[in-house]
């Protein structure tokens, strides 16, 4: 191992000299070492004259190795490699891939040359060690004659790499350093020697191993005493030469280990440039091109084990050559870290190669050089990280991109990322738009109803933000708490002062937090109980408490699962429904249901358990928090009444209407409001109706039974039958609208009457109340005409009505637009949202997608526990009866105004090319303080859309103090992550 060290020694007397001769030895003994640990590693070893590489996938290991042995038996993996890594397309080499068991040698590598260096080495390991000489002897032979088999381009890079830094070093070096350069190069023509000698003696191996033996414990006993005494002559001389044997000793210690980094630099990037040289000069097919792109990833992993490797080593070594031979002071404080935490050695080498990669060592380099170090280390701070796009210059940018964004959990996103925003998204055709009606145009006739709405030309960035000063305090909707507008209302009759009053300006102020404020309790344990300081009213539980609504416990509020009308539970009464009417078959035939008057929902937070899908609603009334507390419990439900407007929904689009004592007049004004529901009932589906006129005989109840029988005899609806609760004493009463006209057309008296022609039952955005029926359809390609599938059959299928000779929205027949549409979701949604931006899927259980299509996304996650509300903007295509038909459900709103929902209402919202259409008709900030309000602390927020859209968000996230995880962009289109924090501002918004 000291070769060349016996001859330096008899020419040198001097102190200085003996030194420089103990740190020349020093440093051709890390090399050994570390060549030797690398090649006992290797899977394959090579012919001896060709230089191989070994990439193996799992144990993100790249060694290079030379030999003579075994050659008959690698010499069809040889053909292969030399396949694969010149200019013909092949397939990887047997010997690049290895089972995931191989991941246990590295470490065992590592334990094992940590015990050689402490130990005496045997006989079998000086034997390795000589087979080490003789491998680095023929790599730098090959190294300084070039051999032909080695790529060119990675000659000449390597070439432009190391001149600059050469000619620094010999600048910089002393003569001393010049002449252990001259050693140097004897040694290796000495090992190159005892290499040739190796092979022809091999007879005499044992001979040359004891005389080694000899020599060796001759030269360490010597090498003691040189240290020795040159510590003695450094003690003596400390007063007078002191200084100038200190600067001398570190100057060359300096150099050494600069030596040393270099070395491994070099090596690190003679290997990514063949690496870069093959990926660029090779044609390959475009499976063989996704295998390159994990090889240069692997390359990248594999550099930065085999430097913890080599470091561990070097580190070890030079901390023991220290303690025997004293050395200077800057070799020890180098050791500093290493002494400290000694039980973790991989930790440190680790550490302290990271440390040398993040300082900027790259001085000496030229402009390109610089380019390559930077993206081979963005490579080995994320080795999780996947090739992004076809080409080394769009990775290195997308690379950059991320580190931008620092909380990314799963560096996956990025291509996913890459490859839902490629070419593969499906475009909205511009001529589609023609072939859809929007509820824009379907409410044309009540536009004068928004008179007082603001347009929201004008910009307000830089807005600081400010606490709302409402009386509604921690529960402020906007839209349901205009008390400026309710005070001007003439008449609330018909419920006007519940319904949506939105300000002439949408706020910008954000909403506090109750105080005491809690995570949400997770489904579905959060169907029984709430944290009570997160919706701290105990009206309805001191109002509603003896019928099972809501309780007290402690710290929460607890829900039995009972209502007026199922106080022993609402699974007992869902199943009494489907006993009084077995067509109902919760979960096939019946899947989306209308609640009507819901209270705190356990009806519908029930029928999940039945894979039934039910948008519960109340009016923001003297029941408290009714609304608020389903959606705290995960339970879908809005903030609405059936007052003078149509509700936001289409017509025919539910399976099932309930109303369980739910306090509406329907026999009232000629049946103004069960003709709503009338409207909003698919044909052929049940109203369900549990009120005290149904079983009791009161005059009141009597009299209002008899209305309601007229009522619903004229307009056709078959009484199913009257069921009797035995358990809860209680009735229901089962109503079946008609499928087709000919019960209207045989009525004596049209009352109530059938609506004109030209009446569209699907417009509905701010349009009042009729009492009229539309008819059924008759056309059996009409919508309306059948049954959907059954559950979850619908879900997959385009609804049968929708035409093939529709253009559908990306511009494509509708049918095909429909399918590509979920192929689409379902790929985003699985190779992206699910683990890619680090959104932990178990904590998510309300959802909104704040700009559906066809439902894609929401039926993406149909097979986890959330439910998801698909709002259809009022100036889109009106694509939410195909949601419907699908099997889930939606609403029809204008962002531009604020949601009929509490705060903190969601887990999650998905804004898919939402901001970028709403800039051009109302300010952004108003939309993001809304979205703010409506998210709970710790939700999501994922937008995709126009990179600029993107960039406006993102800004007026960071101004909320919320988290950005990621943000992406390709092709003018991009994707941002983000989480809502618990940041509020300390400062009330002006009373206006």
């Amino acid at each position: 191992m000291g070769i060349g060290g016996k001859s330096r020694g008899n020419k040198r007397s001097s102190s200085s000299s003996y030194a420089s001769t103990v740190t020349t030895v020093v440093f051709i003994m890390l090399c050994v070492l570390g060549v030797w640990m690398l090649t006992s590693s290797s899977v394959a070893p090579p012919q001896r004259t060709t230089t191989r590489t070994a990439i193996d996938t799992n144990d993100d290991s790249v060694t290079f190795s030379s030999s003579n042995e075994e050659q008959p038996a690698k010499t069809n993996d040889d053909q292969k490699d030399k396949a694969v890594f010149e200019d013909n397309p092949g397939q990887l080499p047997d010997d690049a891939v290895k089972p995931d068991d191989d991941k246990a040698s590295e470490s065992d590598v590592v334990d094992e040359n940590q015990a050689g260096l402490q130990g005496k080495e045997s006989a079998e390991e000086m034997e390795k060690q000589k087979i080490g000489e003789t491998q680095i002897s023929e790599e730098s032979v090959l190294t300084q004659n070039q051999q032909p088999e080695e790529s060119v381009l990675a000659q000449n890079q390597q070439s432009e790499i190391s001149g600059p830094k050469e000619t620094e070093e010999h600048n910089n070096n002393n003569n001393n350093q010049q002449a252990r350069n001259e050693d140097t190069n004897k040694s290796n023509n000495q090992q190159e020697n005892k290499s040739q000698d190796l092979e022809e003696d091999q007879n005499h191996g044992e001979e040359k191993k004891r005389r080694n033996d000899k020599s060796k414990e001759g030269k360490r006993k010597k090498s003691e005493d040189k240290g020795k005494q040159r510590q003695s002559n450094e003690e003596t001389g400390e007063t007078t030469n002191g200084k100038t044997k200190e600067d001398g000793d570190q100057g060359r210690s300096k150099s050494e280990i600069k030596e040393s980094e270099d070395e491994q630099k070099g090596n690190k990037e003679q290997q990514e440039l063949q690496m870069q040289g093959i990926a660029n000069n090779t044609s390959f097919s475009d499976e063989t091109k996704d295998k390159q792109k994990e090889i240069l990833s692997a390359t990248a992993q594999a550099d930065t084990f085999q430097s913890i490797i080599k470091t561990t080593t070097n580190v070890e070594t030079t901390e023991k050559d220290a303690q025997r031979e004293a050395q200077n002071q800057e070799t020890q404080q180098q050791e500093t870290p290493k002494e400290k935490n000694s039980n973790d050695p991989n930790k440190d080498a680790q550490n302290q190669e990271t440390q040398r990669q993040e300082t900027p060592k790259e001085e000496n380099l030229n402009d390109s050089n610089k380019d390559t170090q930077n993206q081979e280390t963005q490579q080995q701070e994320t080795p999780k990280e996947e090739n992004l796009n076809d080409s080394n210059k769009d990775a290195q940018n997308q690379g950059t991109q991320q580190q931008e964004s620092p909380k990314q959990e799963n560096s996956n996103e990025s291509s996913n990322s890459a490859e839902s925003l490629g070419s593969s998204i499906p475009k909205e055709s511009t001529e589609s738009k023609k072939a859809w009606k929007t509820q824009k145009t379907q409410s044309e006739n009540e536009k004068e109803r928004r008179n007082e709405e603001s347009n929201g030309k004008t910009s307000i960035y830089g807005y600081t933000w400010q606490l709302c000063n409402v009386t509604a305090g921690p529960d402020y909707i906007p839209c349901l708490d205009n008390e400026k507008a309710i005070k001007k209302l003439q008449s609330t009759k018909h419920y006007e002062h519940r319904e949506r009053h939105c300000p002439e300006e949408a706020p910008t102020c954000l909403v506090p937090l109750p105080e005491g404020y809690k995570k949400p309790i997770l489904w579905p344990q959060s169907r029984d109980k709430i944290w009570y300081h997160n919706v701290p009213h105990t009206t309805l539980a001191q109002v509603k408490g003896h019928q099972n609504w809501v309780k007290m416990s402690g710290e929460f509020l607890t829900f039995p699962g009972g209502g007026t009308q199922f106080i022993n539970g609402a699974g007992h009464y869902i199943d009494f429904l489907q006993q009084a009417v077995p067509d109902i078959k919760w979960g096939k035939r019946t899947r989306v249901v209308l609640d009507v008057g819901c209270g705190v929902a356990s009806f519908g937070g029930f029928l999940f358990d039945r894979d039934v899908l039910t948008m519960s609603f109340a009016p923001k009334d003297e029941h408290e928090a009714q609304v608020q507390f389903a959606l705290e419990r995960g339970i879908p439900a809005i903030s609405a009444v059936m007052g003078s407007q149509r509700l936001p929904f289409p017509s025919r689009v539910f399976d099932v209407v309930h109303c369980a004592r739910c306090r509406v007049p329907w026999h009232a004004e000629g049946g103004l409001l069960l003709l709503e529901l009338n409207r909003v009932l698919r044909p052929g589906g049940y109203f369900a109706w549990s009120a005290t006129p149904v079983y009791r005989k009161g005059p009141e109840e009597v009299k209002i039974w008899k209305a309601m029988s007229s009522l619903t005899k004229s307009m056709c609806w078959k009484l199913v039958t009257i069921k009797n609760d035995t358990l809860n004493l209680v009735s229901a009463a089962l109503f079946r609208k008609p499928t087709s006209n000919e019960c209207y057309d045989k009525r004596q008296n049209n009352s109530p009457p059938m609506c004109k022609n030209s009446d569209d039952a699907n417009a509905v955005w701010h349009v009042s109340l009729q009492a009229c029926m539309h008819r059924a359809p008759e056309n059996q390609a009409e919508r309306g005409a059948k049954w959907p599938a059954d559950w979850p059959a619908r879900l997959q299928k385009a609804p049968y009505w929708l035409n093939s000779s529709q253009m559908g929205i990306y511009g494509k027949p509708a049918p095909q637009d429909f399918a590509k549409d979920y192929e689409h979701w379902t790929r985003v949604v699985s190779k992206l949202y699910m683990s890619g931006l680090g959104i932990s899927w178990s904590n998510v259980r309300n959802v909104m997608d704040m700009r559906a299509v066809y439902g894609g996304f929401a039926a993406a996650l149909k097979d986890i526990k959330v439910w998801v509300l698909n709002v259809v903007n009022f100036d889109s295509p009106d694509t939410l009866p195909i949601i419907y038909e699908r099997g889930l459900f939606g609403i029809y709103h204008d962002w531009c105004e604020s949601f009929s929902t509490y705060p903190r209402s969601y887990d999650l919202l998905h804004a898919d090319h939402l901001f970028s259409k709403l800039k051009e008709r109302c300010k952004l900030e108003p939309v993001m303080a809304e979205v703010d309000r409506i998210v709970r602390p710790g939700g999501k927020l994922i937008v995709r859309d126009e990179s600029k859209a993107i960039g406006e968000v993102e800004n007026l996230l960071k101004s909320l103090h919320w988290e950005v995880h990621l943000t992406f962009s390709k092709n003018q289109e991009g994707i941002l992550s983000a989480q809502k924090g618990d940041w509020r501002p300390t400062t009330y918004q002006a009373s206006s």
